[in-house]
């Protein structure tokens, strides 16, 4: 059990059965009562947001959150298959609980799921991923009119900049938490 002081950015309760996490948060104490905790509060199921103020007195339960180790296997109809590296069990998210983390998955990749209850919410990629280039313009030796980058499509359509000595066909690293370039990967 939380307490009303215990509430913090990042926080993840269960308020009438569903999931939020505390997303801003203030401390007020009047001259007189009891001290007041404002907070901005997101549901972690359909992303609603709003703002609720709570007394020092009341509690709250933690959410029922786990993470499960699971393997990318193919987009389908606005879908994305994952199965579980244990049991086998596939499991559907949709576009919208992928976000931006399908700019990065390839097939055989393992990432964390979040779970309420036995509903997948979001997922977590690794920090890096290695993905090959599809698209790149030819690079002249001593072209730096066009500075210090140029362009690249990778294997999943995602499009970064990369320095211009990175052509196609070549394996590069991507930080999944900035979508930036970090390296050219060696066989």
């Amino acid at each position: 059990m939380y307490n009303a002081s215990d509430l913090k950015k990042g926080l993840k309760i269960q308020i009438d059965g569903e999931p939020y996490v505390v997303i801003a948060f203030s401390f007020a104490k009047p001259g007189k009562g009891q001290a007041l905790y404002r907070c901005k509060l997101r549901n972690m199921i359909n992303g609603s947001q709003f703002d609720r103020t709570f007394r020092s007195a009341d509690t709250f339960q933690p959410a029922n959150l786990r993470e499960k180790k699971m393997q990318y296997l193919y987009p389908e109809e606005g879908k994305y298959c994952f199965m579980d590296v244990e049991s086998y069990e596939q499991v559907f998210l949709t576009a919208e609980q992928v976000e931006d983390a399908r700019n990065f998955l390839i097939d055989n990749l393992e990432v964390e799921i979040l779970f309420f209850e036995d509903r997948p919410l979001g997922i977590t990629l690794p920090n890096f991923v290695e993905l090959t280039v599809v698209k790149a313009d030819p690079w002249v030796k001593g072209d730096t009119v066009s500075g210090k980058s140029k362009p690249v499509t990778l294997e999943t359509g995602y499009l970064i900049q990369a320095p211009p000595f990175i052509g196609e066909g070549e394996k590069i690293r991507v930080d999944t938490r900035t979508g930036e370039y970090m390296t050219r990967v060696k066989d």
